[in-house]
């Protein structure tokens, strides 16, 4: 199947070409038509699959096809965070260069007056996180009553995120009679409850089997002592030439330390998290797209969302308390069907929780050891269950980036050792 068989404007299908697109992806091929037959959708799709165009290129044809006589936002993108917000944003402009349709995004860690002044001038599409835009609604600089269309992107981050009541609040000032689509990466049931009570008689559509993993992502675990993670982490990238590397830390504070220690062992990076300033998170992210930074640390809230071209290599410096983020973290990689690459760094008392993952995925994840990286800590024989507590230096062992950085950088030391070091398999216990 080709995207012109979708039915979408000449407009949008030379955008589409420009970008480099013929064919679309699943669930593009599956979503397309019903959004344009203005039913209401609810759909699951694997992160990196091209969820955003298939709700963005036809909402670019409806709007199109339907010019507005008041400056009123006609749609309206609600998502979890700023990063994915800003993402979304640059999608929506790239497919939609062709047409003449006015787009904002708001979200907050930003001066509001610049959005309130674009919200005046008038807009069709509105890209927004819960919190801005309840802001933007109680002082009374934006009006969402000519709402036709709602989309929920990354329904299920933002109940994880506690935002239902800003949702509820958001969707009571819309009008009733609109077509709602709601993007969420699993069914659970507070999803499914969400959708009975937002959506009218929506169509299902789903392209993966819940929590699965994209096809395209070589998996592989490796057994390490805590305290040795960092070591083996800037070896692996130095030895193996990674040039971006994507990596996952349970903590803010943790994302931070490690990205310090991996400059010092010579690795170029840089952190972001919830404590980072957008301009900050906004500049991270763009040299590490550009290969100006080789290694982006970051936290799941942070992560959430990013899209990341080509991006080769994820690695779980920590491995997640909640079994469903391991599915979200390694979706950066291995996207609209590239390779990808990730590694699980497995501590021994993180072996409870990467066996929940692997009960989850229903994957086969080879686990091995690399020689002179031996792990000697003692397996846990099950799953915390509740995260661990910290002090302020991370909790020991169990914190994040357990090498402190003290005596000489990993990185210069393992690289001169060349390729003398190297993975072996070995079944987990």
């Amino acid at each position: 199947m080709q995207f012109d068989s979708l039915g979408l404007k000449p407009e949008l299908l030379r955008a589409v070409s420009e970008q480099g697109y013929t064919q679309p992806t699943p669930v593009q091929q599956k979503a397309i038509p019903v959004v344009l037959e203005g039913r209401d959708l609810m759909a699951s799709a694997q992160t990196g699959t091209g969820k955003t165009a298939a709700f963005t290129l036809p909402l670019l044809h409806q709007l199109s096809e339907r010019r507005a006589g008041h400056p009123r936002p006609r749609a309206l993108i609600l998502l979890p965070t700023r990063e994915l917000a800003a993402q979304v944003h640059e999608n929506l402009r790239a497919y939609g260069r062709h047409l003449n349709l006015k787009s904002l995004e708001v979200f907050g860690g930003v001066n509001i007056n610049p959005q309130i002044t674009k919200l005046k001038r008038g807009i069709d599409v509105l890209i927004a996180t819960p919190g801005r835009l309840i802001d933007h609604m109680e002082r009374g600089t934006v009006r969402l009553d000519a709402i036709e269309t709602l989309i929920l992107d990354e329904a299920d981050r933002m109940l994880d995120m506690g935002f239902r009541p800003a949702i509820e609040r958001v969707v009571k000032a819309l009008p009733k009679q609109r077509q709602t689509l709601l993007f969420s990466a699993t069914f659970s049931k507070e999803i499914t409850e969400m959708a009975r009570r937002y959506l009218n008689d929506p169509v299902r559509v789903e392209t993966a089997a819940p929590n699965s993993t994209v096809d395209a992502i070589a998996q592989q675990a490796v057994r390490v002592d805590q305290k040795k993670k960092r070591e083996l982490l800037s070896w692996m990238i130095g030895s193996k030439d990674w040039r971006q590397v994507l990596v996952f830390t349970r903590t803010k504070h943790g994302a931070n330390r490690l990205a310090k220690q991996l400059e010092t062992d010579g690795l170029t990076s840089a952190a972001i998290h919830g404590n980072k300033s957008q301009g900050a998170r906004t500049r991270a992210l763009g040299d590490f797209k550009k290969n100006k930074v080789r290694v982006l640390v970051a936290t799941d809230i942070a992560a959430r969302g990013l899209d990341i071209d080509q991006l080769p290599h994820v690695v779980n410096y920590d491995i997640p308390h909640v079994p469903e983020d391991y599915v979200h973290r390694i979706g950066r990689t291995g996207r609209a069907g590239r390779d990808g690459l990730a590694v699980s760094l497995v501590s021994g008392s993180e072996h409870g929780l990467f066996e929940d993952i692997r009960k989850l995925v229903k994957v086969e994840i080879p686990t091995e050891t690399v020689d002179g990286y031996e792990p000697t800590e003692p397996l846990s024989k099950g799953s915390p269950s509740s995260p661990p507590r910290r002090g302020r230096g991370g909790g020991g062992n169990r914190g994040n980036g357990g090498n402190r950085g003290s005596g000489k950088p990993s990185g210069a030391r393992n690289q001169g050792k060349g390729g003398q070091r190297h993975s072996r398999s070995r079944r987990a216990a």
